[in-house]
């Protein structure tokens, strides 16, 4: 008892899995991926009873243990590999109580592979509303095990739990139902051959392409005599044992478990009928997302303000308050700026992930995108296809591995090159700020100009991701065919904890994430910005004295005007000025020319290079917003950011790939630099192409 246990969470999708690991862990929580494969990897640490610890692994959520997808093969080859650091003392299967009889299927598969193995049946709190009543004892009695019974969402029985993992060793391995009786004389044989190895684990390895310790595939292929066994025999093998188990299940439930309808309420027909309708259903979606438009413009302004002036207000002090010197100036004109341009976006961020969160937790986004599955099939897209677009909105990244789940080639390779059209959050600071400086802050009918701004750009994002797909369906030549299944499940009141804790971790991932990128380029930019070669910049002081005697009456204006001179002629801005004739068409200066560059890196990058570029020899004590506002236009004069120049940037933006990240993912899930590249050129030249009749049709 004194090493830490091990605890492999696992459970089909929808059974509140994450509710159970989020009550475990709290936020002693990490997400990454497994070695070598883009499959989201959870674990968290759990405190038991008695000072022990327990390292819970969320597993991906699957339907059994004959695996359709890599996420599946994830859980089966842990579950058969005994030398992995993360193999399970014990696996908790979680159950939902409304869905017993499918969830158990899964859980009488792992008790074959006799692995200590807990049960867990959660949402105990809608059993009496749906009549459902458990005999907790014939369950435990046939299923060899014991039962956690929990509501995840009033936290009840997880004490419970933690008490059974804790005594994971007093469990019974005996199977609950032995597959060897499907065809005991073929299983005999593998018995003879292998006598040390679980028979159900090599049916495992013999049925599917997964991992298993040291044993040769080959050898065990040949020494049972695996070529009598044809494909076809296998699978009807494969669909007997589910008979059996279902069979075995329904027994079970017969005993165990009874349904007094009389006394069960469900409501969820109705508002399916309402929510999932030809017309409401899309009208009521786009009302919704009016309302979170609507209120992460309105609620978040206050917060915004505060964390602008604060930066502003930093960056000063550092300045006045540290020794004057080439590190103070990277402080204040570099690396606050810089950090500045992101925190800004904070709330915002926030209440986008909160609502996202909300909309998961009730249930509501899986209606969403079944509804949507009837657009997608006119474009050549499964259904499959919305959970990616959808959460594209979040991140391309996490969006590009989650078409692994789209069994067929052409359809996930569409889904793959036009998830980037999606508005995701590394956006969100980019429009914001221009949203702000060229959108009138004025209401109509209760509805903010600025928020159905932002809205629209969504929208734009979606509605040319279809397009593109319908383009490349026609374009694509592939024969295919694909079926569309989800689960719609409950409807239910999200879970303050839940919610709570996906805001906070998607959020610190993203400011995290982008802060390490902006700080290394702010520093890069600010060094760029600070010196320059030849003597227009070592000079400049003299020079533009000489120069403007005349003009300049004041000592702030003549250190603005030497400012200026120095950053035109430091090295950034002989690069910027180099690329200078290829933005001018679109409204920009080579400031904004080479805040596009850097924003490669990760797109939210604009906004704190445009920081630290305007901050540079900058002495007042201003917001970003108030600087860029007083940027004037070097060809045209008047204020650089105009309606026209704004809406040339947002649709730039909105469509352009500014992303090497995402090129990165889409080279390893297509296994070639083909798709990338095609992508980068051909969303790139679209974006320059739009922006730029844009500017010149609204001039």
């Amino acid at each position: 008892m004194g090493k830490q246990i091990n605890v492999a969470l696992i459970g089909n999708p929808n059974t509140g899995k994450t509710s159970v690991f989020n009550q475990l862990t709290g936020l002693n929580q990490q997400v990454g991926n497994y070695p070598g494969i883009t499959v989201e990897k959870k674990e968290g640490i759990c405190k038991l009873p008695r000072g022990l610890k327990a390292h819970i692994l969320d597993l991906p959520g699957t339907y059994s243990l004959n695996a359709s997808s890599l996420d599946e093969n994830v859980v089966i080859e842990l579950l058969l590999n005994k030398n992995d650091k993360d193999f399970p003392d014990v696996a908790v299967v979680v159950s939902d109580v409304e869905n017993l009889k499918r969830n158990l299927l899964l859980f009488t598969q792992i008790k074959d592979l006799e692995i200590p193995t807990i049960l867990v049946i959660n949402m105990a709190d809608r059993m009496k509303r749906k009549g459902i009543t458990l005999d907790i004892d014939v369950l435990e009695e046939k299923l060899n095990t014991k039962i956690a019974l929990v509501s995840a969402r009033k936290n009840t029985g997880i004490d419970e739990l933690k008490e059974l993992i804790l005594n994971y060793k007093n469990l019974s391995t005996e199977p609950c139902l032995h597959a060897s009786i499907m065809d005991p004389e073929y299983f005999g044989r593998l018995r003879k051959a292998f006598p040390n190895q679980s028979l159900y684990k090599l049916w495992l390895v013999i049925t599917q392409d997964v991992n298993f310790g040291n044993v040769n595939r080959h050898a065990l292929n040949s020494t049972t005599n695996f070529h009598t066994k044809s494909t076809g025999d296998l699978k009807r093998l494969q669909q007997k044992e589910t008979i059996l188990r279902y069979q075995f299940i329904n027994g079970l439930l017969k005993e165990g478990l009874s349904i007094d309808l009389n006394s069960a309420t469900d409501l969820r027909i109705r508002f399916d009928r309402i929510l999932t309708h030809r017309v409401w259903g899309y009208l009521i979606f786009f009302f919704i997302l009016l309302i979170i438009f609507q209120a992460i413009y309105n609620w978040s302004s206050y917060p915004m303000d505060f964390i602008d002036s604060t930066f502003a207000s930093l960056s000063e002090w550092a300045k006045n308050v540290m020794p004057v010197g080439p590190f103070t100036n990277l402080i204040s004109e570099g690396i606050i700026p810089g950090l500045g341009g992101i925190v800004i976006f904070i709330p915002q961020i926030a209440f986008l992930f909160l609502f996202i969160s909300i909309l998961e937790e009730s249930g509501y986004m899986s209606r969403v995108v079944f509804l949507m599955d009837r657009i997608m099939r006119r474009f050549g897209l499964s259904g499959k296809s919305v959970v990616p677009l959808v959460s594209g909105t979040a991140c391309a990244i996490p969006a590009v591995m989650a078409a692994r789940n789209i069994e067929n080639w052409k359809e996930r390779l569409i889904t793959i090159l036009v998830i980037p059209f999606t508005t995701c959050s590394a956006r969100l600071p980019v429009y914001l700020i221009i949203i702000a400086l060229v959108i009138p802050d004025e209401t109509y009918f209760g509805l903010n100009l600025q928020g159905l701004t932002l809205m629209l750009l969504y929208l734009i994002g979606f509605g040319t991701a279809i397009f593109s797909a319908w383009i490349l369906n026609q374009v694509l030549k592939i024969k295919s065919k694909s079926y569309f299944v989800i689960e719609m499940p409950n409807y239910k009141v999200p879970l303050v904890k839940n919610v709570a804790i996906n805001v906070i971790e998607k959020t610190k991932s993203f400011v995290f994430g982008a802060g390490k990128i902006i700080l290394a380029i702010s520093i890069i930019l600010w060094v760029l910005a600070s010196y320059g070669p030849g003597e227009n910049f070592s000079n400049a002081e003299e020079i533009v004295s000489a120069q403007h005697t005349q003009t300049v009456n004041s000592e702030t204006g003549l250190e603005q005007e030497i400012a200026a001179y120095k950053l035109k002629h430091s090295y950034i801005g002989i690069i910027g000025r180099g690329i200078e004739p290829v933005v001018t068409p679109l409204g920009y200066d080579w400031k904004i020319g080479i805040a596009i560059v850097s924003s490669f890196a990760a797109r939210e990058v604009f906004v704190g290079t445009l920081a630290t570029i305007y901050s540079v020899g900058n002495d007042e004590e201003e917001t970003i917003k108030n600087r860029m506002a007083a940027e004037v236009n070097p060809v045209l004069g008047g204020p650089l950011f105009t309606f026209a120049s704004g809406v040339s940037l947002l649709l730039f933006y909105a469509f352009a790939l500014q992303c090497m990240s995402t090129l990165a993912i889409v080279k390893k899930e297509t296994n070639t630099w083909k798709w990338p590249i095609l992508q980068l050129v051909i969303m790139s030249g679209f974006a320059y192409v739009v922006a730029l009749i844009a500017f010149q049709v609204l001039k």
